[in-house]
This record gives C-alpha cells, structure tokens and sequence, in this order.
C-alpha cells in the first residue's frame, strides 16, 4: 500500500489534525498523507509542519492561499498524488466522523471485488449515523434518495465523503473539470465515474459526529447540492461529462 496516497483537506482543524495523522499511520506506515489547508487562521498547518519531523517521508502538506473549497482542495490533492505517480487515493474527512481504521479494510474490499472506486456508505446496510440530531440525519438520508431519483445512480450513500479511487478514474472522469464544491462535489464524482462505466460499489462504515471543532455545513451547501444534481443530470444528457 505504499503506493497509496490519503488526502485529508482542513480549515481550522488543528483539534483534530494531529490525532488524525497519527491514527491514519498507525493503520499501515505504508500510507501516505498529503493535508490540504486552506490557510486555517487557528494554525493547522503548523501543526503539519512539525509533524512532519516525526514522519518525514510519509506527511506531505500543500498550503493554499485561500479558503477555496472542499472540492478544489480534494482536486488539487488529487493532481498532486498524480504527479507523484500514486495508485490509489483516498479521501477522508479530519474530524473522525470516517473512522481511519476503515481505510484499509476500503482498501481491501476493492481489491477483493476488482473495484475501479469504493465507497465508505452510511446507508448500504440501514443507517449507520452516530451521535447526529435526527433532523440531520433526515436531511442526509432523503438527500441520497433525492440524488438516486434524479440521476438513476444505484449508489444509497452519493454525498459520502469517505471514498477510495484507482488512479486510472481520476485520470478518465477530468478532474478539472468538476464543477462543484460540498456535497454537489462528492454527488459529482460519484456520478462522472457511474457514467464512465468503472465498477464502483459501496462498503459500510459507521459514521460519527465530530466531537472537536466546528461543521462546515451551510445553506450554500445544501442549495448547491439541490440544483446542481439536476444541473447534472441535464449536462449529461447532452454528454457534457
């Protein structure tokens, strides 16, 4: 697993940042994190910096100058473990709502099944959501029902974040080209590679509130993911993607 790259984006995560780097290694020192910080004003990547000290050829940082984004961040990860010629990546999300324990068996199952992309699902085996009030839990779930009756696509959990990709379908759907931020983003990836044809299934994970930090969920958020299914949906019917 060497040849596998984990991208963790942040913004102002530096209660999690370290916990989480020590906790992605320590699954398999084969592992490699690249954290992309949107310039947290709380010092996050500080805290990067000088862990690289105790894992210098496993941690990578990659600093931006602005706050631009989950989707930009996960994009700009993406090329960069391109350029370094890795094989698998992953996306995880710093607060430990995904368990870093789950990588490896992601990483598993896809070898396992001939996978192109795997999923990290809530809801492939009834509702797997921890410490969520019910009204969220709600709005994800019908959210996923949403997104599979406007698109077709026989994924249960489209706007996870916890996911694993070969390289060859980041190389196929152009990443460049994706067009939206937060949870249109996850929605977007998932429905370029259904297009595309790659074999893509999903692995059930429990999913855990954050406990430290704050949520960057919002009404933009939600508005975006709302539209832009549809927005999708249309674009590819005239095989825009």
């Amino acid at each position: 697993m060497q040849n596998s790259l984990v991208v963790i984006p942040t913004f102002n995560e530096v209660e999690n940042i370290q916990s989480m780097i020590d906790a992605v290694l320590s699954v398999s020192l084969n592992f490699h994190i690249l954290v992309v910080d949107d310039s947290s004003p709380d010092g996050t990547s500080d805290v990067v910096k000088k862990m690289k000290i105790k894992y210098p050829n496993s941690l990578f940082l990659l600093e931006r100058s602005t706050k631009r984004g989950l989707g930009t961040a996960y994009i700009d990860g993406f090329n960069w473990g391109l350029k370094k010629h890795y094989e698998y990546f992953f996306q995880i999300d710093c607060d430990f709502s995904h368990n870093p324990e789950d990588l490896s068996k992601l990483y598993n199952y896809l070898l396992e099944k001939k996978l192109d992309a795997c999923v990290g699902s809530r809801y492939i085996s009834g509702i797997n959501v921890v410490n969520w009030p019910l009204s969220r839990v709600l709005l994800s779930y019908f959210a996923s029902f949403y997104v599979r009756i406007i698109t077709c696509m026989p994924i249960k959990d489209p706007t996870a974040g916890f996911m694993l990709y070969k390289r060859s379908v980041l190389e196929s759907i152009n990443i460049n080209t994706v067009q939206f931020m937060g949870y249109a983003f996850q929605i977007e990836m998932k429905y370029r590679i259904w297009l595309k044809n790659f074999k893509i299934s999903e692995y059930p994970i429990i999913f855990k509130d954050r406990e430290k930090g704050v949520s960057k969920l919002n009404s933009s958020i939600i508005k975006e993911a709302a539209l832009g299914v549809v927005k999708m949906k249309i674009m590819s019917v005239f095989k825009k993607f």
